[in-house]
């Protein structure tokens, strides 16, 4: 029975011109070998199977070929490149760091270097897996890899080049590898079949290229293995059974059944995509994938963005075309949403059928027509229907004249529809036309309400609007007393401080037109002076028929002087004030020391 050997062996490139998908990193060692601009340490450094180990073999042969060719390539002819091929070769040495990764295996490296080669120009070292070795084996490595034999080249190799530390990376020449695309797979994967007589569908081959995810010879790997399975023919329904692989077709009817809006399709084909064993969680990773190419196919910049076979193609660019960019874009927003929240809910199903639901809503947008924004309609102005509610202060007022202000608040209330405005802070001009309302009343008056004005508390312009048709009273005591509250309460925002200075001062009326108000201290009495004396005065002047009140502002001295500061004096004063204390203090022996 005759031996088989993988398709990865047995296609393995022996020259440059074979690799595949690493034209720069070719063409750069071809150019560096006919130019004789060889350096002593290569670092190749890539994702696993695009051709690392292989580029560095094939460049140790063709550095000793006797017989170099035109175009950089080994004769295959020479003495050199017959050992090489024949695996006899003295001069390329290979070492592998996963498994001699200590001190010693670096130290016998290190004595190996010195000998000269019997056959050929140089020695050259390929260390694989360099990564694995370990910080005192690098350290040991350093002084050789700097300053090795002219006869030692070393090639090192390694799918994970943050883990080498940077004295290693600045003595190399550092070569990084890509994946291989999806396009140069299938050509290879072509070759092979054909080689092979194998009867391959371009659809199948191109499910193994994006199974390999840019790795040649996980590619190769796949083939064998549908080769088994399938014989010499190789079909698309069968590639996608054997890996386990979503058939596309189940995108392509989620998708039609979406723009329909028909949520009915949409569910049962994700029931039967679980019923044949396929993850949930692949389903919206391959469907926010679907998106994406059906987004790319829109333009035809970015449609060599897509990776697919031509009857493919074809079937994107119609699907496309009956998908709105918006509906891309939503559906791409849920997709992703979907994907992130996946691992966190308790009903994964659920999850997906919920994005699946969001997905057939989103039709509308997808009708071709521009999507009709609510409009939102406004009351007309005069209109009694659907007012805003009064505030407290109109309801209440409303109560106290038994109705006579409702033709006001209505009119108010109406305006305030028709135009909406912020929320206003609660002003002097409303204390003052609520607390003359009951007088308006009976008089027969209604004023504006302070609903109606604009403006701020200091602007007289508006208080004079507020103040209109409201008739001044005499300034007594009682009536200033109210007019002092309701001064009082509307600075109630500014501060607890405020409010409650203005709650403690005491006042009284001198003569006629003279109010005196009393401070228990000077920094009260300027405070006020400075910021409050001017409004409250023209308050007065506007809701008393005096025109030439006054307000004297005094320090009580007596509060003053009773003021305790001293600890002594803070303990006889409570213990005067308060006459339990005394028993207090004899109970519990206490000093005020």
């Amino acid at each position: 029975m005759e031996n088989f050997i993988v398709s990865a062996r047995k296609y393995r490139p022996a020259t440059f011109d074979m690799v595949v998908g690493q034209d720069v990193i070719v063409n750069t060692l071809k150019s560096a070998i006919k130019n004789k601009h060889l350096t002593h340490a290569y670092l190749f450094c890539g994702p696993r199977g695009v051709g690392k180990t292989t580029c560095a073999r094939i460049l140790a042969k063709t550095i000793n070929c006797f017989n170099l060719k035109e175009n950089g390539e080994a004769c295959d002819e020479c003495e050199s490149c017959i050992s090489f091929n024949t695996l006899r070769s003295f001069n390329i040495h290979e070492l592998d760091a996963a498994s001699n990764n200590k001190v010693e295996d670096i130290r016998s490296l290190n004595e190996q270097v010195r000998i000269p080669p019997q056959i050929g120009k140089y020695s050259i070292y390929i260390i694989d897996e360099v990564h694995m070795l370990s910080a005192a084996a690098f350290n040991a490595f350093l002084k050789t890899l700097e300053e090795p034999p002219a006869h030692a080249i070393f090639i090192l190799a390694t799918t994970e080049k943050h883990k080498i530390i940077p004295t290693i990376l600045s003595r190399c020449q550092i070569f990084d590898f890509n994946r291989i695309r999806v396009e140069d797979i299938i050509g290879r994967l072509m070759y092979v079949a054909r080689n092979e007589s194998v009867s391959a569908e371009e659809e199948a081959l191109h499910i193994i290229a994006q199974k390999a995810d840019g790795a040649m010879r996980d590619a190769l790997s796949i083939f064998d293995q549908i080769v088994s399975l399938g014989g010499k023919n190789i079909t698309y329904r069968d590639v996608i059974e054997n890996l386990n692989v979503l058939d596309y077709e189940y995108y392509f009817k989620t998708v039609d059944g979406a723009l329909r809006g028909d949520l009915s399709t949409v569910l049962l084909t994700f029931n039967e995509i679980l019923s044949k064993g396929f993850d949930a969680y692949n389903f919206v990773t391959g469907l926010n994938s679907h998106f994406r190419d059906l987004l790319v196919s829109r333009d035809k910049v970015t449609l060599k963005l897509l990776e697919t076979t031509e009857s493919v193609r074809q079937r994107y660019l119609q699907q496309t075309g009956e998908c709105t960019a918006d509906f891309l874009y939503k559906a791409l927003e849920a997709g992703s949403y979907c994907d992130i929240n996946y691992k966190k809910s308790n009903n994964p199903r659920l999850h997906v059928e919920l994005f699946l639901i969001r997905l057939c809503g989103l039709t509308e947008n997808n009708s071709g027509e521009p999507e009709k924004k609510k409009q939102q309609v406004k009351p007309e102005a005069g209109a009694e229907d659907d007012i805003a509610l009064p505030s407290k202060s109109e309801i209440i007022r409303s109560e106290e004249t038994g109705g006579a202000a409702d033709k006001r608040i209505t009119a108010a209330t109406s305006r305030a529809t028709a135009e909406i405005k912020p929320p206003r802070t609660f002003s002097i001009k409303d204390v003052i036309t609520e607390a003359k309302a009951p007088a308006e009343a009976k008089s027969g008056n209604v004023g504006r309400s302070g609903a109606d004005a604009d403006g701020d508390d200091a602007d007289s312009a508006d208080t004079d609007a507020a103040d209109a048709g409201i008739p001044p009273v005499e300034l007594t005591e009682d009536n200033f007393a109210i007019v002092w509250k309701e001064f009082r309460e509307s600075f109630s925002n500014e501060g607890p401080r405020i409010a409650s200075m203005l709650k403690s001062l005491k006042f009284n009326l001198e003569d006629d037109h003279t109010i005196r108000i009393y401070f228990s201290n000077a920094s009260q009495k300027d405070l006020f002076n400075e910021n409050y004396r001017k409004r409250i005065l023209m308050l007065l002047k506007k809701r008393f028929l005096e025109n030439d009140i006054d307000i004297e502002t005094v320090v009580d001295v007596s509060e003053t002087r009773e003021t305790p500061y001293t600890d002594e004096q803070k303990y006889n004063y409570l213990k005067n004030k308060y006459p339990a204390m005394k028993d207090f203090i004899r109970a519990f022996n206490l000093d005020f020391t």
